[in-house]
C-alpha cells in the first residue's frame, strides 16, 4: 500500500487545500483526492510540484507500507 501524506504536509505547513492548489497549479479536485488518499494515479509533474511547494523529497509525501500476508 502507498500512504499519501499530503494531509500531514498541509498540517505541518499550515496550508489549506485551496492554497496548495494555487501554489502548485494542480486542480483542487486532484488535491482533494490526494488529501483523502482516494487518487488512483498521479502525474510525475504533480509529484514535482508538490515537492517544490513543500520543499521536500518524494519520500516525505509518499510512503510504501507492505501488505500483511
Amino acid at each position: 500500500m502507498i500512504k499519501i501524506k499530503v494531509s500531514d504536509m498541509l498540517g505541518k505547513y499550515k496550508m489549506t487545500q485551496k492554497e496548495l492548489a494555487q501554489k502548485t497549479g494542480i486542480r483542487p479536485a486532484t488535491i482533494s483526492a490526494l488529501y483523502h488518499e482516494t487518487i488512483k494515479r498521479i502525474e510525475i509533474a504533480h509529484i514535482d510540484a508538490l515537492c517544490k511547494a513543500f520543499n521536500c523529497k518524494v519520500e516525505d509525501i509518499f510512503e510504501y507500507i507492505p501488505d500483511d500476508k
